[in-house]
């Protein structure tokens, strides 16, 4: 419904003016116990998008089986990686921080709806008092007959008061503060997204730095082995050396691949303890051992782009804000209208206690107020103004959530990629150890098999990467798709 129509000319104490339209709207207000302010409908969003390699992805999930979305971590087939998932999930102070703020929010909308009805307080007292004989009252007293300066009072009774909702802002704010509870949810639901795939792609990378080490130092011994090779040559006066020089270099120079390694690798040991909840080398034991490349589970694309927006949580908790902030419009116009209350006691009072509860010392009273912001009107219109603006912002974050949540995460060139290095590093290994066995025959110089070295430690390595990637690109998928909650 509409809102009281603003004055033309500030209200002024000594010309007020109550127009009929004013009580008549009131008066309906009261009778039908309507809401100010717009009801809540879910702004349309256009969800024509499409996935970059939706059919790649799509044929993969025939040959690939496909986890559910909830326990995503299972489709890699790693009890150690989901062991630590489910770990961060429950030892994550993040998402102790996160729960905190929902039940506080539940909290919050229960009050919110507790206002709109009526409360009650049973009370009772026992006081004991002196009197002063100077006092206006005990002068007046002590100059009767039987005076007592020492008294005790006993008093009991039950009081209740209402808050009648004319206008339907106390609805309006519990309205709000529901959504607000519906989006804290949210948010909740995206931390515990965040956290899973946080750890996951620590896990990952972990896994990824050991396979590098292992592959560099592997490197080092085969490279340490031709230089031996060479140095024994050079000793039966069939090398220079410029020679042994040149696979000195090498040697040294696969060695400096191992520290930046080893600092990734401590790097994301300590963030996947933190994730966890741990002093950062609390769980490295156990992942010492390395493992092998990682089963890329396939990805479900079913429902297309409106089911992941459906099950985004940052799109939920938009929503709601949304919600939120379209109700407190409701709040402010509220204001516009008057509160109306209501208000009883019936107590008794008495001396003594054997008259407490007798018709002599029952007392109740009743009283009904009103306020009306009447001369006010100027501090309600910039209210209501905050809240429409407050909508506006709301809204904007609600779109550019939506349009976040159609970004694509893919792996089909990834694995493209990583089938192509299989080939590459099988290549190179047999071309190394064929121009090494050519060296020692005398057919081809050093340089050639220095070459073939390097080539095939950077395939290796490559490979190793993009077997990680792959890994961190299906996390990455799995959370923008929301992660099952």
């Amino acid at each position: 419904m509409s809102p009281l129509p603003r004055a033309a000319t500030p209200f002024h104490p000594m010309n007020v003016r109550l127009s009929a339209r004013v009580l008549a709207l009131a008066a309906t207000l009261v009778l039908t116990a309507c809401a100010v302010g717009p009801d809540y409908k879910t702004p349309d969003t256009p969800t024509q998008v499409n996935f970059h390699s939706a059919g790649a992805l799509a044929a993969r999930q025939a040959t690939t089986p496909v986890p559910p979305l909830d326990q995503w971590w299972s489709g890699f087939q790693d009890p150690v990686l989901t062991r630590i998932v489910q770990r961060a999930l429950g030892q994550n102070l993040d998402l102790e921080t996160s729960r905190a703020r929902v039940a506080q929010a539940r909290a919050m909308a229960r009050q919110a709806g507790a206002v709109l009805y009526p409360e009650g307080r049973l009370g009772a007292d026992v006081s004991r008092q002196r009197q002063s004989v100077e006092s206006p009252l005990g002068k007046l007293g002590s100059a009767l007959p039987g005076y007592e300066r020492n008294r005790t009072v006993y008093d009991v009774g039950a009081a209740a008061s209402w808050e009648i909702d004319v206008a339907g802002g106390l609805r309006r704010g519990a309205e709000a503060a529901t959504a607000d509870a519906g989006a804290a949810e949210a948010e909740h639901a995206g931390v515990q997204v965040t956290v899973a795939a946080e750890a996951a792609d620590a896990y990952f990378r972990i896994r990824g730095a050991q396979r590098r080490i292992v592959i560099a130092e592997d490197q080092i011994r085969t490279d340490g082995r031709l230089l031996e090779l060479v140095r024994t040559r050079q000793r039966d006066g069939l090398s220079a050396t410029r020679e042994v020089a040149q696979a000195e270099a090498l040697v040294a120079q696969a060695r400096t691949t191992l520290p930046p390694l080893r600092i990734e690798l401590q790097t994301q040991l300590n963030r996947l303890d933190v994730l966890m909840g741990a002093t950062p080398g609390t769980y490295a034991a156990e992942l010492a051992a390395v493992s092998g490349d990682p089963a890329v589970p396939a990805i479900s694309l079913a429902g297309g782009p409106s089911a992941l927006l459906r099950r985004r949580p940052d799109v939920i908790a938009a929503e709601r804000r949304l919600a939120a902030s379209n109700a407190r419009i409701g709040v402010a116009l509220a204001e516009y209208y008057p509160k109306v209350s209501l208000s009883a006691l019936l107590g008794f009072e008495s001396l003594s206690t054997s008259q407490l509860l007798t018709a002599r010392a029952f007392q109740p009273s009743a009283a009904a107020g009103l306020r009306w912001r009447l001369f006010d009107f100027g501090r309600v219109d910039a209210e209501v103004d905050q809240a429409h603006g407050a909508h506006a912002q709301a809204l904007a974050q609600y779109r550019l959530a939506m349009l976040r949540a159609t970004e694509d995460v893919t792996l089909a060139e990834l694995e493209v990629q990583s089938g192509s290095l299989a080939t590459e590093v099988d290549a190179h290994r047999r071309a190394r150890t064929a121009s090494e066995d050519a060296y020692k025959g005398g057919a081809v110089s050093l340089y050639e098999v220095l070459d073939e070295d390097r080539q095939l430690l950077a395939s290796r390595d490559q490979q190793a990467r993009v077997a990680t990637d792959n890994a961190r690109a299906a996390v990455a998928a799995y959370r923008a798709l929301g992660g099952g909650w």
